[in-house]
């Protein structure tokens, strides 16, 4: 695949890293490893995804739905994931997700904004389309690559993403993001997480495509923007930046990667798995505590990222995580995680949410390198 040549010195990186943390001493869980319910998470998946595009919150203009960071953007990913041979056929909540981001895609200059200036308060307009931008071309880049195809619909998303970039200033190469003030998807602090899926949908694309120049002049500007500033992100945004580099084969610098993974393994907890409220200086707003134990999002997301940047399946502290996702998949096909915002019921509908893209990031990091 052509990828980009601005000499951040990427390439041959990855060997690298596999030799740096394949050698280290940890011990294995005593416990063999459990099997996992594919089909569960999948209709677990399925379920939530096909709840969110009928639950009223979500609802946009043209009898569409949002496109949310916690539920459609992660099931769109591991859905593809679960997907079996030979024909590896979308579920009809799949379809129902394509057709709902490619109409929005082809009306791009009719519909509504996720949220508006008028609705909410100035400069909200802009942080819709450009989070929505990134969040339509990550879903059909990715439905295309498994497809073997490029669509034209997934080109226009892809057009309307450059479109959005940030050309000057500090924040050149990143996109418009939508603040809530909302962990860790919705702050000043999310939008080098926005920046890092762009450049994972970009990544994903079609080779023809991403050679082409003023792909790679927009792609200059976002590497330049993720290496950049990666130093002053925490540990939650850097793993999405190192992701982003795997798949774009250039972003973050060699050390910077090592970095990431040294931090990432040291966070590792004993049980095998990882908090999502250690990678980041989290606080709740409601002023309960976080969440200090192992939990699927944060434990699926470092083991997914961690296997792209190079690190062995095979090496221990990898096993380790992935025999804690096998062991702590629930019944219904889901596993836990908590909110970095508020205490809340994890069975209610919010609480749910993190269910859902940690049930997302479990799929990912399970099925990887299979």
């Amino acid at each position: 695949m052509v990828r980009l040549t601005v000499g951040l010195g990427v390439v041959g990186i990855t060997l690298g890293l596999v030799g740096v943390w394949a050698g280290a001493n940890q011990q294995l869980s005593a416990a063999p490893p459990q099997d996992w319910d594919a089909v569960a998470a999948a209709a677990y998946l399925d379920d939530r995804q096909a709840w969110w595009m009928e639950w009223p919150r979500a609802a946009r203009d043209h009898g569409t739905s949002c496109v949310s960071c916690h539920t459609t953007a992660p099931y769109a990913l591991a859905r593809t994931a679960l997907r079996t041979a030979p024909t590896r056929t979308p579920s009809d909540v799949e379809r129902r997700l394509f057709e709902n981001v490619e109409t929005r895609v082809t009306a791009w200059q009719e519909v509504e904004p996720y949220y508006s200036d008028t609705e909410f308060r100035a400069g909200k307009s802009r942080e819709s389309r450009g989070t929505e931008s990134i969040l339509n071309a990550l879903i059909l880049t990715n439905r295309d690559a498994q497809a073997g195809a490029f669509a034209a619909t997934t080109r226009q998303a892809l057009d309307h993403l450059w479109e959005l970039q940030v050309n000057v200033g500090k924040d050149a190469g990143a996109w418009p993001w939508l603040n809530f003030g909302l962990e860790p998807w919705e702050t000043d602090a999310a939008q080098y997480f926005g920046a890092s899926l762009a450049g994972i949908a970009v990544g994903t694309a079609a080779d023809s495509y991403v050679s082409a120049a003023r792909v790679q002049h927009g792609l200059a500007r976002l590497v330049t923007y993720l290496s950049g500033v990666a130093d002053s992100q925490h540990l939650f945004n850097r793993l999405h930046g190192l992701w982003a580099t795997a798949v774009l084969e250039d972003g973050l610098t060699a050390l910077q990667q090592q970095a990431v993974i040294t931090d990432t393994l040291d966070l590792q907890r004993r049980d095998g798995g990882w908090s999502l409220s250690a990678l980041g200086p989290f606080q709740r707003s409601d002023g309960t505590s976080l969440e200090p134990s192992s939990d699927g999002y944060a434990t699926g997301l470092a083991v997914f990222v961690l296997q792209h940047a190079g690190v062995s399946r095979e090496d221990e502290r990898l096993m380790k995580g992935l025999d804690w996702l096998r062991a702590h998949q629930g019944v219904d096909g889901s596993w836990p995680a908590s909110s970095l915002n508020k205490a809340r019921d994890p069975f209610s509908e919010r609480g749910r949410f993190m269910r859902d893209v940690a049930t997302a990031y479990a799929v990912l990091a399970l099925t990887a390198g299979e």
